[in-house]
């Protein structure tokens, strides 16, 4: 089973690059704006208001308050569109982006777009993928879903915040070919909006496991709405309580979703710059390493044209995996 996907991390590059504030290298900016792909609830959500709106707030990155816009559709293919074609020198502006974003651009969601109508920003931190049930679920174990997979995989619908073929759908499909499954196709997705409207079909019984990424469950887990049945990461996340990996279940699956900024291509080098310091202070900061691990996220950093080569080069491995599954041809 190869474990490339999309872990699409490795610790080699985490970042202790000097920092640069903004602040010291040109005017803050102010009636900043920040647009998460999706409803309210999601990981998007959660990139825009914390570290962007709250964080830069806060570390005084920004002059006076940012704007957060949740602009959903085509699984972030209307936010990318929006700002290609009719925000792209916007100075002013940054778009929440993690390897769902990847993804997409990868298998072509977002039609002709790609990595480069876009300049990639940073990363500051990684969201493992979990497997979630309801609290009274019946499937008390990974093993226990699996099973369903195979005996009758119509009965146990799965719920993510990606479209098919999208990042919440393949790592589904990866823990079915980790368990031997041949027939991907068979595994009985259903696509929403974002990862909150998503996990409320698993609350309300009308499905059987919602796939996502740490940071969307903190807060129904934490009301004891749902379980993790399985975090896919090399280690627990003590966010998630005692919740197990994948790999101490017997199935060999990492997926790390990377949470990051992109900006509009046509804004010049210096405001760019700005934008790629303002997220590297914050991700240096100790006020966010604590809110980071609040919400069940690991470290990751990535800045700048490093983090424009990671983008890229996660954009092929995704092609490529997704070629092998049959989501693209």
């Amino acid at each position: 089973m190869r474990k490339t996907i999309i872990t699409a991390v490795c610790a080699s590059l985490i970042s202790a690059t000097t920092l640069i504030s903004p602040a010291a290298s040109a005017a803050k900016l102010s009636g900043t704006e920040c647009i998460a792909p999706a409803g309210a609830g999601g990981g998007w959500d959660f990139t825009c208001r914390v570290p962007a709106a709250q964080m830069m707030q806060k570390l005084g990155l920004i002059k006076g308050s940012m704007k957060v816009v949740n602009m959903s559709g085509s699984g972030g293919g209307k936010a990318f569109s929006h700002v290609v074609t009719s925000r792209n020198s916007d100075k002013k502006l940054i778009v929440a982006a993690s390897a769902a974003t990847a993804t997409r651009l990868a298998q072509k969601v977002y039609g002709n777009f790609k990595a480069d109508d876009v300049r990639w920003v940073g990363a500051l931190g990684m969201d493992y993928g979990v497997i979630v049930v309801a609290k009274d679920s019946p499937y008390k174990t990974l093993d226990d879903l699996v099973q369903q997979f195979k005996t009758d995989p119509r009965k146990a619908i799965i719920v993510g915040g990606s479209s098919k073929g999208g990042w919440d759908h393949i790592k589904a499909l990866l823990i079915a070919k980790a368990a031997g499954i041949k027939n991907l196709r068979s595994i009985n997705y259903i696509p929403f909006d974002n990862g909150g409207k998503a996990m409320l079909e698993v609350v309300s019984g009308r499905a059987a496991a919602f796939t996502g990424d740490s940071s969307e469950v903190i807060g129904q887990l934490k009301a004891g709405k749902v379980r993790v049945l399985a975090v896919l990461s090399n280690n627990r996340i003590p966010a998630l309580g005692n919740a197990k990996t994948a790999k101490e279940q017997g199935y060999d699956v990492i997926g790390g979703n990377w949470r990051a900024f992109y900006a509009p291509a046509g804004i010049s080098d210096a405001d760019y710059n700005y934008w790629v310091n303002a997220v590297k202070t914050v991700a240096m900061s100790p006020e966010w390493e604590k809110l980071r691990e609040k919400n069940g996220l690991a470290e990751f950093t990535s800045f700048g044209s490093e983090f424009d080569g990671f983008v890229r080069q996660q954009i092929s491995s995704v092609a490529e995996i997704s070629k092998e599954l049959g989501i693209i041809k």
